[in-house]
């Protein structure tokens, strides 16, 4: 049975200041040629929310609930926090786990599902930043995927209800529920498993479990992707939200309720692509339209992270924390051919 004697959250990070944004912007697109006008063009998102990105004070939010849930559940583990991109670097704090004598940590981090950006990209960022601190760096486990527990689908049915409350009456017992996550290469995602397109599966998966939730399961659903960011030469992963908006219109439907699956926090893509632009398009065609919140620090979602913490600290043929579906819970640790480094 593991020994940790520490909590690891790991997140993306993002700018708390208009100062910050292009740096941050820098950070994020480092040797991959992205030409200034365009991190230009995107940092105007975040100059409209005062430059300022709600994901790091999610992650406060968060831990709190976390160390809160790890309170009432007898688990005395101190929480430290690092991110990719943005202070709190996770470089820093590994080397400060490493000043206090931490040996070996258990690591969360804020992506459910398989693929290079949110599995295998993380576990090579944990790697570095234990290269970084040094001989003496604790060993760092990654909590396994969690897109099929009950503790990440139920959140979202239970904010998808609530934004199906705010449609009109006369069109709320149609709406179609449209999921999104974020867009990735095509190359990337069948990269995401040894059969290739376990990205894709598990959003679907986790779309299927959301909607049998929702009214009894009785609204139509959909999944759709946002926020591409890559050269239009290079196919990813679609319909885009906006297109799929305009494809439903067409096809009489006359509400939506936008569902953001592939994400755990309501960061700035979410706010800016489903809130701004999505909600434009949806007025544009007369859709009604709302958005569910993602789980954040809901009570649910972190007593979820404290089971599986509690799944990785098991003794070997224990059974795995709860797992919806069909597909069971994902395995604790990814093999090395899993979520290949295609970048």
């Amino acid at each position: 049975m593991p020994a940790y004697d520490a909590f690891l959250l790991v997140s993306f990070g993002g700018p708390e200041g208009p100062a910050d944004v292009m740096p941050f912007l820098e950070n994020v697109t480092r040797g991959r040629g992205v030409p200034r006008e365009r991190l230009a063009a995107v940092a105007e998102h975040y100059y409209a929310f005062g430059g300022v990105s709600p994901i790091n004070q999610q992650c406060r939010d968060l831990l709190a609930a976390v160390r809160a849930d790890f309170a009432v559940g007898g688990l005395p583990l101190p929480l430290y926090w690092g991110n990719r991109n943005w202070a709190p670097y996770l470089t820093d704090v590994v080397r400060a786990m490493t000043d206090d004598g931490v040996r070996r940590a258990v690591a969360f981090v804020t992506s459910a599902y398989s693929s290079y950006s949110s599995c295998r990209q993380y576990l090579d960022d944990i790697e570095r930043a234990r290269s970084a601190a040094g001989p003496g760096a604790p060993a760092i486990d990654k909590i396994r995927r969690f897109y099929n527990h009950p503790g990440f689908i139920g959140p979202f049915a239970d904010n998808a209800r609530a934004a199906l409350a705010k449609l009109p009456a006369e069109v709320r017992g149609e709406a179609h529920l449209v999921f999104t996550a974020h867009s990735v290469p095509v190359a990337m995602a069948e990269a995401s498993g040894p059969r290739g397109g376990r990205y894709v599966t598990e959003l679907t998966e986790a779309a299927r479990l959301t909607a049998q939730r929702i009214g009894d399961g009785r609204h139509p659903w959909s999944l759709a992707y946002q926020s591409r960011s890559g050269s239009p030469r290079v196919p990813w992963l679609e319909p885009d939200v906006n297109d799929h908006l305009g494809v439903l219109a067409k096809s009489g439907t006359r509400a939506v309720v936008v569902i953001p699956v592939g994400f755990v926090f309501d960061h700035m893509e979410v706010r800016h692509d489903l809130d701004v632009e999505a909600a434009q398009t949806a007025g544009s065609l007369g859709l009604a339209f709302a958005r569910a919140a993602t789980p954040g620090a809901s009570p649910r979602f972190a007593s979820m992270i404290t089971d599986l913490v509690r799944e990785r600290m098991a003794r070997p043929g224990s059974p795995p924390a709860a797992a919806l579906g069909i597909m069971g819970a994902a395995a604790g640790d990814c093999p090395s051919h899993c979520c290949g480094g295609t970048r």
